[in-house]
């Protein structure tokens, strides 16, 4: 099982807690991972990532690891720690400001 945490913007949507597990089946990817959480709460769609190229949304990002996976492809493994549901994919929300 993958762990994934949510920022509350997208608890509340959900209506989730915290952290919701997800049984991914084949390579753990952040595609593969953003797929079965939209598919498991078909509300996140569009929230997350576009509707239409699935791009991550610009106040949007992605930790693992105590690492900023953002910029990383879609279909790069995540690490085996995240795999093994030993750590968190972790999705937060950007603040921004001036």
């Amino acid at each position: 099982m993958v762990r994934v945490i949510l920022p509350q913007h997208l608890r509340a949507l959900s209506h989730t807690g915290s952290e919701v597990q997800l049984e991914i089946h084949g390579p753990v990817t952040q595609r593969s991972v953003l797929d079965a959480l939209e598919a498991h709460y078909p509300m996140l769609r569009g929230a997350i990532r576009d509707h239409e190229t699935l791009k991550r949304r610009a106040f949007l990002r992605y930790f693992a690891c105590e690492e900023d996976l953002s910029h990383e492809p879609p279909d790069a493994p995540l690490p085996e720690a995240v795999a093994s549901g030993k750590e968190p994919f972790i999705v937060i929300g950007a603040i921004a400001g001036g």
